[in-house]
């Protein structure tokens, strides 16, 4: 029988925080972009399965250099794309705690450190976020299952009230729900709605304005025109604008009609934290909402993946998601069962990082990381409002920034190309009403003036090669 592979994983654990000390020292001078693709990358990894056990150490030096030039760095201060932010080092510290213990976070009487953690660190996101105490938290992969999560517990009481019992009969046969959500949604949302079994055909699109918020005179409009189970999903932060719904009115609505008002904050929830009173009055009225639903690995800088669902309605959230087993040791009163909130039954220890980063940055640290971001973005958009052809289309409230070089689609994404490549900075590409534009999101807690300064040097440079291969 061929031996089994060393028992000393000290050594192998060792060598990979090597690597890892050495990726993050160079973070900040290494090209953010990766430096080869796909195909590379594969046929450098892809060699025989090997026959016997292979050294840990000498897998772990194979892995780190087959896959160096295919990362890209998006804990970079001069990362801009998407919305990414990078990862705080108490969090990434208590993250590789995490993998080292190995918690199967699913059941407080597996994991009382898991699921304490988890309970104590959605206590704190209610707080900050200024939601209600009682509502109950999950902690998820993202705001996808966050959305999933909620909508799950939406679906349960908008149907309960009719009499239906979604959780043991389905959805064939039941009362229609109506869902209504604005044009600007995020398409996670609708990938929700697939795999809750609503579909996306049947939803109702609310029209939006300008800058993508909802408008509530459309929504009431399409409340009034129908009857039944209904769930409104609004949005805090819209992705490319970073616009908000007007939450007072939206939820005002669902009261009036007996709707279950969702809301989408992958990262917008955050303004709740700002210093100042015009980025709080962008989440004012968010706490009448019904659930809510944020990401960790957005603005609080926590590593991929951590996703917060939060609902008002703990009773329904639990029926949505409570698993039961005979063989399943479930916790006493006042203690949390992560499996009961979430659509995982075994996960990973998700908390102690979200624990983590929270206790660092305490409240105050939180503010200034957010508030600093939004200033970033505002400097951001004057430097490239200041540059000839660069139009910034949108009222830079958060901190997304929306750019079109020369009101030409073509020049637009080429540039966007052209910063990427160039390594000094990265940014993403988009489409805003019909229109190629560059996104430049703000959301990393180590990006200082002098990083936005570069960037916005290789923004101005990248759109004259473009004009001039043009």
């Amino acid at each position: 029988m061929a031996a089994g592979p060393p028992r000393d994983t000290g050594a192998a654990a060792t060598r990979a925080f090597e690597h890892i000390t050495d990726y993050l020292t160079g973070l900040s001078t290494r090209p953010i972009a990766p430096t080869a693709g796909y195909g590379k990358i594969r046929a450098q990894l892809d060699v025989p399965l090997p026959a016997g056990p292979t050294d840990p150490v000498e897998v772990v030096d194979a892995l780190a250099a087959g896959t160096a030039d295919g990362l890209t760095g998006t804990g970079s201060p001069r990362f801009f794309g998407y919305v990414i932010g990078g990862i705080l080092p108490a969090a990434l510290a208590a993250d590789l705690m995490a993998v080292a213990w190995d918690q199967n976070a699913g059941l407080a009487s597996l994991s009382p450190a898991a699921a304490a953690a988890e309970s104590v660190a959605g206590s704190w996101v209610r707080e900050l976020l200024g939601l209600p105490a009682g509502a109950s938290v999950g902690i998820t992969t993202g705001t996808q299952m966050a959305h999933v999560t909620a909508l799950a517990a939406a679906r349960h009481r908008v149907l309960a009230r009719y009499g239906w019992d979604v959780e043991a009969d389905g959805l064939h046969g039941a009362p229609p729900v109506r869902v209504f959500a604005g044009a600007a949604r995020h398409t996670t949302v609708d990938a929700a709605l697939r795999l809750l079994g609503f579909g996306t055909r049947r939803l109702v699109v609310v029209d939006a304005d300008e800058a993508g918020r909802m408008r509530p005179d459309a929504l009431r409009a399409a409340l009034t025109g129908g009857h039944g189970p209904a769930i409104v999903i609004a949005q805090a932060g819209e992705i490319n604008t970073g616009a908000f719904d007007p939450m007072p009115q939206i939820c005002a609505l669902g009261r009036e009609h007996g709707a279950w008002v969702h809301v989408d904050g992958a990262f917008g929830l955050w303004a709740a934290v700002s210093a100042s009173p015009r980025r709080r009055a962008l989440v004012a009225g968010i706490d009448q909402a019904d659930s809510w639903a944020t990401d960790g690995h957005k603005w609080l800088n926590l590593a991929y993946d951590c996703g917060i669902a939060i609902v008002a309605d703990s009773d329904a959230h639990r029926a949505a998601m409570s698993t039961r087993a005979d063989y399943v040791v479930h916790g006493g009163e006042g203690e949390h069962d992560p499996l009961e909130w979430t659509p995982e039954f075994s996960r990973r220890a998700r908390g102690f990082a979200l624990y983590a980063a929270l206790r660092s940055l305490g409240r105050a640290g939180l503010t200034d990381l957010v508030d600093r971001c939004c200033g970033h973005a505002r400097r951001f958009a004057a430097a490239l409002a200041g540059l000839d052809g660069v139009a910034v289309l949108n009222e830079v409230e958060l901190n997304q920034v929306l750019v079109r070089v020369d009101d030409d689609d073509a020049i637009t994404g080429a540039t966007t190309d052209l910063v990427v490549t160039g390594g000094v900075a990265f940014v993403s590409g988009t489409v805003w009403r019909g229109a190629v534009a560059m996104r430049v999101s703000v959301c990393n807690w180590m990006t200082t003036e002098a990083d936005v300064d570069r960037a916005v040097a290789a923004i101005a440079t990248a759109a004259i090669t473009a004009r001039a291969r043009a």
